[in-house]
This record gives C-alpha cells, structure tokens and sequence, in this order.
C-alpha cells in the first residue's frame, strides 16, 4: 500500500496535465459544429429542476471579476474544464475572457478566482460595433468531429462502484436518470491529420487521458493569439500575431491544429472574413467576405474539414486549410444566424436562418444546389437572431431552437419538411438557447431597469418549469450562455459571472 501510495503521487507530480473527460463545453456554442447542445451532463435532469416545494436547481455564486466593461461589453461565456488532474489534485476550472483584455481562470466548484492574468493594455474606449479589447469567448483545443456522450462515467455521472474506477472521480450515492438524447453517429467523412500539431489533437483526442499539457486561448484588441496554462494562466510562448490590431474577432475556436475566428463590422480597417493560423507554423490565412459576417458564432465547421459561414444572404462553404470557398449560395432574403451544422441520416448537413423569419436547411456537400427544406418559424422578419441550438429526442427527432425579438421557436425536422413544434413565452431579448440533457435553457438578456432573467423550458412545448427570479442583477448585452457539471453560466455588462445549478451534494 505504501509503494502504491508513493507511486499515485509520483504520478500526479509527473503528470503536468490529464486531459479533459469527454463532454466539456470547449468553445462558443458547445462544439465545431455549434449545436448549442451539452449530450452528457446527468447531473442535470428535469425532475431536479420541477421538484417541489423547492428545486434542486439554484444560484450556487456569483463573482465579480476584474473586467471593466467596454462599450457594454465585460466577459466573455467560459470555456470550460470539468475533470482536471494537476499538481493541487482534482479541479473543475472555468476560464473567462474580460474585454479589457483580461484572461480569467475561475475555480468553479468554490466559485473563488483561480488566477487573472492582463495582457496588454485595453487600449481607448470604442463603439458598440467596434468596443476593441477581447471581443472573442476564450476557448479550449475542441475536436472537428460530431461530439459523443460519455459512457456512463465521469464526474457528471455515477461511478461505476462503490469506490470507482481510476481516474473517475468522486463516487456519487445517488442514482441518475439516464441520459435522455443518445450519442450521434459517427461522423460519415473525417479528414486525415495534415501536420504535426493536427495529428496530435487527433491523437489526444482518441484518448481522453493521454498526458498532455492543456491551454486556453484567447484573443486580445490587438490581433494576438494568447495560450495560457488551464493550471495556472502562466504564458509559456509568445503570443501569435494573429488579426489586424483592433479587429472585432467573433466565434475562435482551436481544433485540428489551428486556431480559427471571423471578424466583423469592418473595425480599425480589418476586413470582414475568417481567419485561421496553424499552431506549430504560425502561418495565418484569411478570406475576405463579400459582406459583413452575421450571427452570435460567426461560423461553424463540419468533421469533413469544411467551415460554413454567412454574409448577407450569401452562405459559404470554405475549405478548412485553404479558406479557399468550395461552395455558396444566395438566398432571397439577408441571413440572420450563423450557421449550425449537424448529422441526419448519414450526411452532414447545415441550417440557419434569414432574416424574413425562415429556417433553412442545406446538404452540406450540395450546399450550391440550395436548401432541401424550408421552414416559418412564426417569429417573423428580424435581422439579427444571433445563434441557433439543434438537439434530437430519445426517439431520434431533430429539434432546432430559433430566437426571436422577444420569444424561443422550436422547429421539428420530419423527412423533407419543417414545422413549428412550440413557441415559448415572452422574454427580453432572449439570448441564444441552449440545451443540457433534454432541458432547453434560455436567458432574456434584458434591457436598462429590466435586469436578465434565466429560464428553464420544457422541451416538449416549451412551457417555463423554472426561472432565475431577480437572482441577477445586471443585463447581458454580449455573449451566451455556456453549460457543463450540472451548471449554467450566465455573464452581465457589470462584470459578474453567475452560475446556476444544482450543489455538489445532490
């Protein structure tokens, strides 16, 4: 026992870092792919929410963080780390971005800060269209390929025995119900690792617990592509020269090797387009769109190597290592999402919506040919939705969550048509929804005198089972929400990080 002793913590002291279980929210809108949809998190389920005379479900803390707002904007939704093995143990870690250029690492099981790092000066104040500092959510290394649920085990799942399996995590007493949506398939084309840097993400993502030291990213005001330590914040390299200085960078994501973003509004003279720069070269790339790039997420990427993104009514498919443009089309009216990309029957497929109030949606390897199927989604015309969630039932059906100026649309995809499936009630300017484990949440982002709100919906017609009442105490005007560990987390223009959830003795 005791050379068994010795040698576990050898181990941890050897290991910089174990990776990630599978499930952690990784970037804007979840995944690559931007489904707004957290598979895997069984800590969370409805009846914990709808219980009475008082829910499993509550503000469990809120932190103030060191993130002077600019222009309404304060901090970035996290980037998150649910099952972390370093040299003080087992952590779950969150990581925020402040626009005043600010990378922020939040314990979130304590809800204390973990470490805070400032890169830079903030530089002048700006415009709400062009605010400077880091407009882009943090991010972690994400895999191109469809998301899978966790097998039953990890820290948002019982454990296996009585005392666990190694590198499990805490036994949990009490059984969960299981998960409702099952994993999707397999993805139907995923292409071959094309450097170094691309083959490792691959390697390591074959294996959740390959030894590997792990970063989060993020993008200052001027142009630079910051990576810190997830343990803590510490830059071991020099940051890469990645935008124009002052550019408005929306949706970065790390996968394959390279780092990706779009920029917006045609600030500080950066053209409007997307961005990518391998990590081990530094070479950067750029494709300069015909327009000004739409939605919350800017793009999404599918697991054959494809990024989509949409300008104006114009919606391009772009070759992940060229950016060369392998197809588009142009629809009738301007797009008012970006776009989501899911799996339905074997083949990649991509929806979004216009801003006549239509959800459409593509075959991503026929994107040319125009949309497959239309849908009303009864919200009307609006110019900007934001973003979209996508989610399917135990029974296989495809849902797809559309925002509107004051109500949530759900959509039903049933063979070659699209209906309405509910609307919810009013709420404030809600933001873009997301989805954990068969639960819809939804945030009004609220407005001046009219603090946000967050809201749990049943998915079955959309009708509230809980909200946050006056627990927040500020508006959103920048961001999402963002899920994981059986928590929500939603981020105001003051610079508080709130989360919900239900408490770890539960």
């Amino acid at each position: 026992m005791i050379r068994f002793a010795l040698a576990s913590a050898a181990l941890l002291v050897a290991m910089p870092v174990l990776a990630q279980r599978g499930g952690d929210w990784t970037t804007a809108g979840n995944d690559a792919q931007r489904s707004g949809w957290a598979r895997g998190d069984l800590r969370l389920t409805p009846e914990k929410i709808k219980r009475t005379p008082k829910p499993d479900f509550e503000l469990l803390w809120k932190l103030k963080v060191n993130a002077a707002p600019r222009s309404g904007h304060a901090v970035t939704p996290p980037a998150l780390l649910d099952f972390y093995i370093g040299y003080r143990g087992f952590r779950t870690l969150g990581f925020f971005g402040g626009a005043s250029n600010t990378m922020i690492g939040i314990d979130l099981d304590k809800g204390t800060l973990e470490w805070e790092k400032q890169l830079g000066a903030a530089g002048a104040p700006g415009t709400p269209a062009c605010p400077g500092g880091m407009t882009s959510a943090l991010t972690r290394p994400t895999g191109s390929g469809y998301p899978s649920a966790p097998a039953g085990r990890g820290r948002s799942t019982p454990a296996a025995s009585d005392v666990g399996e190694p590198f499990e995590g805490a036994v949990t007493l009490k059984n969960v119900r299981p998960q409702m949506p099952g994993p999707p398939p397999a993805p139907q084309s995923a292409r071959p690792p094309r450097n170094a840097a691309a083959a490792a993400a691959a390697a390591a993502a074959a294996n959740p617990f390959s030894t590997r030291i792990q970063y989060a990213f993020g993008l200052t005001g001027d142009g630079k592509l910051h990576f810190l330590y997830v343990s803590n914040g510490d830059e071991p390299n020099p940051a890469i020269q990645f935008l124009p200085a002052g550019a408005h960078a929306r949706g970065l994501i790390v996968m394959d090797g390279s780092a990706y973003a779009a920029t917006v509004n045609d600030c500080s003279g950066a053209p409007n387009g997307i961005w990518a720069v391998q990590l081990d070269s530094k070479k950067v790339i750029s494709w300069k769109a015909p327009a000004n790039i739409v939605g919350t997420h800017a793009f999404a990427a599918s697991p054959a190597g494809v990024i989509f993104t949409a300008a104006g009514p114009e919606l391009f498919a772009l070759d992940a290592d060229t950016l060369t443009v392998k197809a588009s089309f142009k629809a009738g009216a301007a797009f008012s999402t970006s776009p989501l990309v899911f799996e339905q029957q074997g083949k990649d497929h991509v929806a979004i919506a216009t801003a006549d109030g239509k959800l459409h949606i593509f075959e991503a390897g026929s994107l040319g040919a125009g949309p497959i199927v239309s849908g009303d989604t009864g919200l009307g015309a609006q110019a900007d939705a934001g973003a979209l969630a996508s989610y399917t039932t135990v029974d296989g059906s495809r849902f797809f969550l559309v925002p509107g100026a004051a109500k949530i649309a759900a959509l039903k995809l049933a063979g070659a048509s699209i209906a309405p499936a509910w609307t919810s009630p009013a709420m404030t300017s809600p933001l873009a929804p997301i989805v954990v484990n068969g639960i819809v949440f939804a945030a009004g982002a609220g407005k001046v005198g009219a603090p946000a709100v967050l809201h749990a919906l049943d998915p079955s017609n959309g009708q509230p089972i809980w909200n946050s009442g006056r627990s927040i105490l500020g508006r959103v005007t920048s961001g999402g929400l963002a899920a994981g560990g059986g928590r929500i987390y939603v981020s105001t223009a003051d610079g508080t990080q709130y989360c919900f959830g239900v408490p770890l003795e539960l």
